[in-house]
């Protein structure tokens, strides 16, 4: 299979201000192949007995080499691969706004979303890479070795510059320490498992919150466009960068263990747009990247040769006894101690959550009668006699 590999880029001012160009060179490409596309597609709109062929990337680079190129001499001084690479993504936008998969393609704006796509003879040597006309670039980290790439993507965030290519990887078998785990995701701890491991987040967010406020609010009194607002604005990216790196670093040790030690992972499909409604809990559940920590699963799983098994968004993991069945009316979410009416069984609210979801994957291979490893039937003894008060 093929996964993505990034790295950041060792460079000097002279790679900056080239890497700039290509930069600015297929931004450009975009909004001029977006400006037309959009005017074809009103001229078609208006006048519906004399509709234009909607141009395929091929088209849009043609007449980008005779409109525009002859023009601008800046776009001899970068590789022909940027602009191309920008209509072909264009091209690939239109085509999903056509599906209804996507929104319409916007306008790019410099210094948001800065990044451009080369091809062509692409070397790997350790810890440099060798691109079309830019040359070699030196990386911090190693490259995976014996692979070349057949194109990359170079792309900069907080006044830094990154390296992203797709590399074919294996499926790697690990023995797995146990067979079956339910992980119930939560916004005081991250995950509890079914294995009574709990995983706290890192709560990035929360933790910079003031300093962000802060900066965000001495930018506020500068010019905009002024270098002292450039200044500022480079303090808020940096922040806001070192802030969803801790958040990504907490999830790839989290579903890396996981996938690791686990054959089967069963966890909730979350209605995250909805839990993001409500303003009294918005901020922590984007605080912990629910969504990332899915996404992370689906291929980690793959790579590990795990299996990924998401529960029924309405099924009640929280109000469900997991001793014997009762399902509760309510349960608000100041109760952190699941107690059960019949049986009088206790444990942790999200413990019990999670027991649920391991008897999803449990129920379908040992039996239809709900019946429990023996793992999780020891952890429910254990917290039967010892109520865990989260």
């Amino acid at each position: 299979m093929l996964l993505g590999f990034k790295t950041e880029l060792k460079l000097n001012n002279q790679q900056r201000a080239l890497l700039a160009k290509h930069t600015g060179t297929a931004r450009h490409a975009w909004n001029w192949g977006l400006a037309l596309t959009k005017q074809i597609l009103d001229h078609n709109t208006a006048n519906p007995n004399d509709k234009i062929k909607f141009p395929s990337a091929i088209d849009l680079h043609k007449w980008l080499v005779a409109l525009v190129k002859s023009k601008h001499e800046w776009y001899y001084q970068v590789s022909k691969c940027a602009p191309q690479w920008a209509l072909r993504a264009l091209a690939n936008a239109w085509g999903r706004c056509f599906k209804k998969l996507a929104k319409p393609p916007r306008f790019k704006k410099k210094g948001k979303h800065d990044s451009f796509t080369l091809d062509g003879s692409i070397k790997c040597d350790h810890q440099k890479i060798k691109v079309p006309v830019i040359g070699w670039l030196k990386t911090y980290e190693r490259l995976p070795q014996g692979y070349q790439p057949k194109s990359v993507t170079i792309s900069q965030k907080a006044n830094r510059w990154f390296l992203s290519f797709k590399v074919e990887v294996e499926p790697v078998s690990t023995s797995k320490s146990v067979e079956i785990v339910g992980c119930d995701l939560g916004v005081k701890s991250l995950a509890t498992l079914s294995s009574g491991l709990v995983f706290e987040g890192a709560k990035s967010y929360r933790k910079y919150e003031k300093k962000l406020s802060r900066l965000q609010y001495l930018a506020r009194h500068k010019i905009k466009g002024s270098n002292n607002w450039k200044k500022a604005q480079k303090k808020i990216a940096k922040l806001h960068f070192k802030i969803a790196n801790i958040r990504k670093d907490t999830l790839h040790k989290l579903t890396t263990y996981l996938a690791k030690n686990h054959s089967k992972i069963v966890i909730e499909d979350l209605n995250v747009s909805g839990m993001m409604a409500n303003h009294k809990l918005a901020k922590a559940v984007q605080d912990m990247g629910f969504y990332e920590f899915r996404r992370q699963l689906d291929y980690k799983t793959i790579v590990y040769n795990s299996e990924l098994i998401i529960a029924d968004r309405w099924f009640p993991s929280s109000k469900k006894c997991s001793n014997c069945g009762h399902i509760k009316e309510t349960l608000s979410l100041s109760e952190r101690v699941f107690e059960c009416e019949l049986c009088s069984f206790k444990c942790g609210r999200d413990l019990n959550a999670s027991f649920n979801l391991a008897s999803l994957a449990v129920s379908s291979i040992v039996s239809a009668c709900g019946l429990v490893s023996a793992d999780t039937a020891r952890m429910k003894q254990e917290v039967n006699i010892k109520p865990t008060n989260r």
